[in-house]
């Protein structure tokens, strides 16, 4: 949780964030590794996005599903933070997830594919 706690202070001073929204982070992340937050639950499963590519490095990131759908709620876009990935946020449907997340959905939820054959896929599981 260090690490996360230390990523949330570097988007505060690089002003992506503010203060508040950054104590709000802090909260979910706490909420999430409490021994109350069991991973049974469905917001104790894991919202998983793998973009593949034959010519660029291939992306690889789980999030709790509970703290995405508190950064979804604040507006923030996790792929779009990603170097690797920014050019496929455009063809992903925020509300879609958070949907998915409302209904309690398992499994892939989102899966693109490019002609030249790289994929993005968004599972919860």
């Amino acid at each position: 949780m260090k690490d996360e706690i230390a990523k949330i202070i570097v988007m505060v001073q690089e002003g992506k964030i503010d203060s508040e929204e950054a104590g709000e982070l802090i909260q979910a992340l706490k909420e999430d590794s409490s021994p109350a937050s069991s991973s049974g639950s469905y917001l104790g499963k894991m919202l998983k996005i793998r973009v593949k590519s034959d010519t660029q490095e291939n992306v690889r990131v789980n999030i709790p599903v509970r703290f995405v759908r508190f950064l979804l709620k604040m507006g923030h876009g996790i792929a779009a933070n990603i170097p690797e990935a920014k050019e496929y946020v455009k063809d992903i449907d925020v509300d879609l997830i958070m949907h998915a997340i409302d209904q309690e959905m398992e499994g892939k939820i989102v899966d693109i594919e490019s002609d030249d054959g790289e994929t993005v896929a968004i599972y919860i599981e």
